[in-house]
């Protein structure tokens, strides 16, 4: 028997939700029933697969009161989780009108004259996604909508930290014939999700390097392919032609949405010494005028700290960061109010890369402050990182250009900070310790999902020059 894990609700400490795993033998037979699933799936068709998906999207809007409540249980944060629900229902959206055209077979002539080529692809048959705690629907669902459209069937295994949204999440499904069999969310924490692996053909997982590491060896034991988005340390660059204004409001967001609980968050910021004054300023400033979304969801802009555990990592990184000589000039504690752990938007100077918050990921509000002299020391410093996820570059169009050729991350943002986490379209790949695999952006996104064949045709009934002269 496997034992029943209870959830915390971030908000007010409250263990209140309880998960029961399956057993690995039933999570196997689970595994084994959604493969042979997904042989129908796959010959419904495209278009019975958009329209699968679209009576998905419909039973979701008429639940999707019942979806926010979850979800804002799930991590305390109101605003964030309307979004996110948007992000996803608009996602499915916009999957159904890019698959037909991804989706084409072609065929074409060969440097061969007699030799033609048609070129197909078939779906894995089971796609396991194992996601995170801190966007739960966004990223269970970011792989699982183009798998499903390439024919593969998809379990998803969501983190045990945010797993209350899976119910109406489920009852959505049961309202589709053709989707309730090849898409599935088990429930569980680590184990499961190990057993997952061993039962897919391919695993697409979100989460920490530690974690990533075991899932990527895990993957190559089974020579199954693993997509992995792992950790970030995003630095944003304030070089001396850049607009303040709008790099301190965009270096804000970038840096606290969700309470810095994103891989995409911005956690450390290089400025041009000539600014640097004027910026930490008027980023403090701004800080300031942010509130707790406390003592009610409406309260503020900024939530909870969803993870127990991750409070403990930003009160160590801070602590750190003081006693090697950090100055704090905003926020800089973790609250405890109504037994959830808050942190206000914190504001870092006097920091170098001897600290925890330079060089590891903190997953917090808090935004440590550097100056440079020089742009190739502005890039060092960017470049100082086992992480390469995203950047951010503030500065005259041109010469923001120019610096994000040089910065090793697989998306930045010119003049404004996380975009990724909104616009989809530009295919990226992890670099460093950020990610394994192909992106899971843009159209590679939904043909990673996919095996492809070459049909290799002889158009003519004479020999062939490089067969053998007796072969008749």
């Amino acid at each position: 028997m496997t034992n029943p894990i209870e959830v915390r609700n971030p908000r007010t400490g409250k263990f209140d939700y309880v998960v029961i795993p399956p057993p690995p033998r039933l999570l196997a037979q689970q595994c084994k029933r959604t493969r042979r699933a997904q042989v129908s799936w796959q010959q419904l068709g495209l278009e019975g697969r958009i329209e699968a998906l679209q009576q998905w999207k419909q039973a979701i809007l008429s639940g999707r009161d019942r979806l926010t409540e979850a979800l804002v249980n799930d991590t305390g944060r109101l605003s964030t989780s309307v979004l996110e629900i948007d992000s996803f229902l608009s996602s499915i959206d916009r999957w159904c009108k890019l698959a037909p055209e991804l989706l084409q077979d072609s065929a074409k002539n060969t440097a061969i004259p007699f030799i033609a080529l048609q070129q197909t692809s078939v779906p894995y048959p089971l796609v396991g996604v194992i996601s995170p705690w801190n966007f739960p629907l966004l990223l269970s669902t970011i792989d699982t909508i183009p798998a499903l459209l390439a024919g593969c069937a998809v379990i998803v295994k969501p983190s045990e930290i945010a797993p209350r949204f899976v119910a109406p999440l489920k009852t959505a499904i049961s309202a589709v014939p053709e989707l309730r069999d090849v898409l599935t969310f088990v429930e569980g924490a680590g184990e499961t999700g190990s057993a997952l692996i061993e039962n897919v053909d391919l695993v697409c997982f979100t989460g920490s390097v530690a974690t990533g590491r075991k899932v990527a060896e895990a993957a190559a034991k089974r020579f199954i392919p693993a997509f992995l988005e792992l950790g970030g340390k995003d630095p944003a660059i304030v070089l001396e032609s850049a607009n303040l204004e709008l790099a301190t409001s965009a270096i804000l967001w970038g840096s606290v949405v969700n309470t810095g609980q994103s891989c995409l968050s911005i956690e450390r910021i290089y400025v041009a010494e000539s600014i640097f004054e004027k910026f930490y300023h008027q980023l403090v400033a701004k800080a300031h005028r942010l509130e707790l979304a406390y003592p009610t969801v409406e309260s503020g802009e900024i939530g909870p700290i969803i993870a127990e555990r991750q409070a403990a990592v930003i009160s160590d990184h801070l602590l750190d960061a003081v006693e090697k000589g950090a100055v704090i000039h905003c926020g800089g504690v973790i609250e405890d109010l109504g037994g959830g752990w808050w942190c206000r938007p914190t504001v870092l100077t006097q920091v170098n890369h001897s600290m925890k918050v330079m060089t590891e990921e903190t997953f917090g509000p808090i935004m440590p402050v550097m100056p440079f002299s020089t742009v190739e020391e502005a890039v060092s410093l960017a470049n100082d990182s086992i992480y390469g996820l995203s950047a951010a570059v503030f500065a005259l169009e041109a010469e923001a250009l120019e610096v994000s050729q040089q910065i090793d991350a697989g998306a930045i943002s010119i003049n404004d900070a996380a975009l990724t986490a909104l616009m989809h379209e530009g295919e990226k790949n992890a670099f460093k310790f950020s990610g394994m695999g192909g992106s899971r952006m843009g159209a590679a996104a939904l043909k990673r999902f996919m095996r492809k064949k070459a049909i290799l045709i002889k158009t003519n009934a004479t020999n062939d020059p490089w067969w053998f002269e007796n072969g008749e």
